[in-house]
């Protein structure tokens, strides 16, 4: 033993990891409380906090679309809020320790960010903020934390520059993170064993709703986002032309096949959106001019004429996501999907005349107890309700863009937010044009989705606290992997960063 400290260590250290397994043994013997996982999740963040320093930025991208839950801490955030946090963290110790280490500059998207932040900000103070996780009376301060740490989010993906050659590895996570939505479908052929599974991932609300898997309606409600991530990823990483035109069959086969995958969910907003993007995107790579065109509008005319008589055959989520179209298609599932568009519609005509009322000062997201019990007490069914009064209206769940941000936030966040989504889309356009050749297809795909889904936002369904992540996690994977906004040939460009993950 010529090395006195070092076995002075090496003792302290098994005698730690000694008290610590005898302590870890006896909380396993007792029952499961919030305290013992509490506990259990503090020692496991500090065993992966290593993994965290060194793979932070690419465990936050793979999260920044999963279906998954921190079910251990308070409130049960997403994974995608809870490493945002810690993504953010580490990049900011980063940077107060190596003046090396650089955010990507891009005033034009951080100027309206902070703006919107602050109006949230003001807006709260001034119409109150509660987290019933934290033991408050007033609900609804969920949404404000999942605003603000979308917008965070735009922050940490910012922090670090792709590297080029990685770029293909980087959008899988991205987009392919979404897959994990299937499993909540996997909840009535899921053995009781690995019903754990859920203290993690959401399960299938529709086979509650519905019956079950023995309705013949029931509704697949995880297809719809694990066929949209499949589609993302296809359209960034090879385009429509490297789909279509490359001479491979087994890459637009598998298009059509996940397509129809997707149609198990019922949504007629997945038919919808993901037209809007095939559509912008098509014209974006310029393939209108090509023979592409009257091939695939051939083969869209005879897909029509083939659904004429075979619609009713369908399965019945099929049908639902088929309705809006002038298709037969099985009365009931058109009175389902019919019906929730009155529904939506009453509730909007009850909601337009406040909008007046709140031009100035939104209502926030801050719901009184008394407002909640009568909208959601057990004295529910013994007084009126009206549509603009119900559970999700009460709670902001307008399904309608514009509503979710004028009414809580007035005007001035109206102003904040459509002055980031036209940054957004003119750095998004720049870097279209001007990035780097290689990457010219996710650069078109980017661009290409952004706008679909601010169409879809505005005149379709929409939510500020939840599409804010959508919006904020598209321009920041766009700066990230340009390296902020790109200029036309013979201008300085941006400053290299050297902060690469």
């Amino acid at each position: 033993m010529n090395n006195v400290p070092a076995f002075f260590r090496s003792f302290i250290i098994y005698a730690v990891c000694v008290v610590l397994a005898i302590w870890l043994g006896f909380l396993l013997a007792g029952p499961l409380t919030y305290s013992s996982l509490a506990i259990y999740g503090f020692l496991a963040a500090v065993l992966i906090f290593p993994l965290l320093l060194r793979w932070h930025f690419p465990l936050l991208l793979l999260s920044w679309n999963m279906a998954a839950f921190v079910f251990f801490l308070p409130g049960r955030p997403s994974l995608c809020l809870t490493m945002i946090a810690l993504s953010l963290g580490i990049s900011v110790f980063h940077r107060m320790l190596s003046r090396e280490s650089r955010f990507i500059q891009v005033p034009q998207l951080v100027l309206p960010l902070l703006c919107l932040v602050a109006v949230v900000v003001v807006t709260a103070k001034l119409t109150g903020l509660g987290l019933r996780t934290f033991g408050s009376d007033v609900y609804g301060g969920k949404k404000y934390v999942y605003l603000l740490g979308a917008i965070l989010g735009y922050f940490a993906l910012s922090a670090h520059r792709i590297p080029p050659e990685r770029k293909n590895l980087y959008i899988a996570l991205f987009f392919l993170g979404g897959i994990s939505a299937f499993i909540g479908d996997l909840l009535l052929f899921m053995p009781h064993s690995l019903y754990f599974i859920y203290w993690f991932f959401q399960p299938n609300e529709y086979f509650f709703t519905t019956g079950g898997l023995g309705e013949e309606a029931a509704r697949f409600g995880g297809a719809w986002t694990t066929s949209f991530a499949v589609l993302s990823y296809m359209l960034a990483r090879y385009g429509i032309r490297g789909i279509f035109l490359s001479g491979k069959p087994l890459r637009w086969i598998t298009l059509v096949l996940i397509s129809i995958y997707g149609l198990l969910g019922g949504f007629r907003g997945f038919v919808l959106l993901f037209a809007l993007v095939f559509a912008l995107q098509f014209f974006l790579e310029g393939l209108h001019r090509t023979k592409l065109l009257p091939v695939l509008l051939f083969a869209g005319t005879l897909t029509a004429v083939a659904l004429v008589p075979l619609a009713p055959h369908l399965p019945h989520t099929f049908q639902r996501a088929l309705s809006f179209l002038p298709l037969k298609v099985d009365p009931m599932d058109r009175q389902d999907a019919q019906g929730s568009l009155d529904w939506r519609i009453q509730m909007w005509k009850g909601l337009l005349p406040q909008v007046p009322q709140y031009l100035l000062l939104g209502k926030g997201y801050a719901i009184a107890p008394s407002d909640y019990e009568f909208a959601m007490g057990p004295d529910i069914s013994t007084h009126s309700v009206f549509a603009e009064n119900q559970g999700l209206a009460l709670a902001g769940d307008y399904h309608s863009g514009p509503l979710s941000v004028i009414l809580p936030f007035g005007i001035w966040g109206g102003i904040a937010f459509v002055w980031f989504l036209v940054a957004a889309i003119r750095v998004l356009h720049a870097n279209y044009r001007y990035g780097d050749p290689s990457l010219r297809m996710i650069n078109t795909f980017l661009l290409a989705i952004f706008v679909a889904r601010v169409i879809y936002f505005f005149l379709m369904v929409g939510a500020l606290s939840s599409d804010m992540l959508t919006f904020c996690g598209l321009i920041g994977l766009s700066v990230s992997l340009n390296g902020g906004v790109c200029r036309p040939s013979g201008t300085v460009p941006p400053r290299p960063q050297t902060n690469s993950r």
